[in-house]
C-alpha cells in the first residue's frame, strides 16, 4: 500500500493501458473535482504508446497522484485489483482512462455513501461520447427501471466501500472483459447498490478500449461466457462452475452485437456478419434473427443503424419520462431469480 503522512477517506484509482489520446481529459477531470481531498492512484499497465511518459508529467504536477509503472500487461481484471491494493482509502472511486468525470461526481457519490450506510456501491447515469468527444447519446433513465442483470451505470463511474470489495475477493480474472458486471452482481448479494439518476460521467466509445484492442477470439469467448452466466442466473442458478470451463463451442449471437457496438459507436463499420455465420450458435429464434439483421445493417449502412438505435433509445427514455429527482435509486437486478443465486451466497451444484 502507498505511504501517506495522513490517511485518506477516498482513493481514486485508474488502470491505464495505451490510452494516450484521452489521458489528459481523463486525468484532468479528476484533478478538477470539487471535492479535492483524495489520493489518485494510477497504475500504468505496461503501456507502449507513450502513456507512461505523459503520466509521469502529470504526477510531477500534482502531489495527489501516485503513479505505479508496470513492466508487463496484467489485463483488465488483474490491473484493477492491483491498483486498488495500492490505494489507502476506505472508499474507492473507479476511473477509466478514456472517459470524463464531471466536476462534482466525487462529492456527490461520497455524500450518497455517507448518508446510506447500507449501500456498498454507487454509480451514476452517463452520456456516451465518441473518440472526438462528440455526444452520441444522452443519459438513459430507462436503464435504471428495467429488470436485468446488467447494471445501468458505467464501470468508471462507480464508488464503493473497500471492505465490501475485499470481502467478495475483488475482480475475478475468469470474468475478464465483464469483470465489472461480475463484481457488481456479487456486491449486490451483500449490500444495496445505488444509482444517482443524473449524468455525472461521460463514457467514451473509442477504438482504444480494452475490448477493441485485445485479441478478437479471446474477447469473443469472454463475452460468450458472460451471456452463458447470465442465462444461468435466469434459471435461478449460480455460475461459478462455468468460469473455469474452456473449449471450442459456438458463440451466443449477441456476442457479435456487443462487440460490434464498440466499432459502430466509434464511427466505424462493423463487418461481423460472416464471422457471426461461421462462429455463432444460430437457430430459428429471435436472438439469431436480431443478430443477423444487426450485423448485416452495420456492415452495409452503419449510419442508418446508429440513427435507428438512437431513435429506439430516445423512445424508451420518453416512455419513462424525467424523474425530476436527483435522489439515489436502489438498483435491483432481475427480480427473478433471487439474487442469492450469485456467487458469494449460493453455489451452483
Amino acid at each position: 500500500m502507498l505511504s501517506r503522512s495522513e490517511p485518506v477517506h477516498v482513493s481514486v484509482v485508474m488502470p491505464v493501458h495505451n490510452a494516450l489520446p484521452y489521458l489528459d481529459e481523463a486525468v484532468g477531470s479528476i484533478l478538477r473535482q470539487s471535492y479535492s481531498d483524495f489520493e489518485f492512484v494510477i497504475y500504468d499497465d505496461g503501456s507502449t504508446d507513450g502513456s507512461t511518459q505523459r503520466l509521469r508529467e502529470w504526477a510531477a504536477l500534482d502531489k495527489r497522484i501516485q503513479l505505479i509503472e508496470g513492466e508487463r500487461n496484467l489485463g483488465p481484471a488483474l490491473s484493477s485489483n492491483f491498483v486498488i491494493e495500492q490505494a489507502s482509502g476506505d472508499l474507492i472511486a473507479r476511473m477509466d482512462a478514456d472517459d470524463i468525470s464531471h466536476s462534482d461526481r466525487i462529492s456527490r457519490e461520497l455524500e450518497v455513501l455517507e448518508r446510506n450506510p447500507n449501500a456498498g456501491l454507487v454509480g451514476s447515469l452517463f452520456a456516451i461520447i465518441d473518440s472526438r468527444g462528440h455526444r452520441l447519446r444522452d443519459p438513459e433513465l430507462w436503464r435504471v427501471k428495467r429488470h436485468t442483470w446488467f447494471a445501468p451505470f458505467a464501470h468508471g463511474s462507480i464508488m464503493f466501500r473497500r471492505d465490501l470489495f475485499d470481502a467478495i475477493g475483488g475482480y475475478r480474472e475468469q470474468a475478464e472483459f465483464w469483470e465489472d458486471q461480475d463484481l457488481v452482481l456479487r456486491m449486490a448479494v451483500r449490500s444495496d447498490i445505488l444509482v444517482i439518476p443524473e449524468e455525472l460521467y461521460e463514457y467514451r466509445q473509442s477504438p482504444v478500449s480494452t475490448r477493441a484492442t485485445s485479441a478478437q477470439e479471446r474477447v469473443e469467448r469472454a463475452v460468450d461466457l458472460m451471456y452463458r452466466c447470465m442465462r444461468r442466473l435466469d434459471k435461478g442458478r449460480g455460475y461459478d462452475d462455468l468460469l473455469d470451463r474452456r473449449g471450442d463451442r459456438k458463440l451466443d449471437p449477441r456476442v457479435f452485437i456487443s462487440l460490434g457496438s464498440i466499432q459502430l459507436w466509434s464511427g466505424g463499420r462493423p463487418r461481423l456478419l460472416g464471422r457471426l455465420l461461421r462462429r455463432g450458435k444460430l437457430g430459428f429464434d429471435l436472438r439469431t434473427a436480431s443478430a443477423i439483421c444487426w450485423t448485416a445493417l452495420a456492415s452495409t449502412s452503419p449510419s442508418a443503424l446508429r440513427t435507428l438505435l438512437s431513435l429506439v433509445h430516445r423512445m424508451r427514455s420518453e416512455d419513462v419520462g424525467a424523474s425530476g429527482s436527483t435522489a439515489p435509486i436502489v438498483w435491483k437486478a432481475a427480480e427473478r431469480p433471487p439474487i442469492a443465486a450469485i456467487s458469494g451466497s449460493q453455489h451452483d451444484r
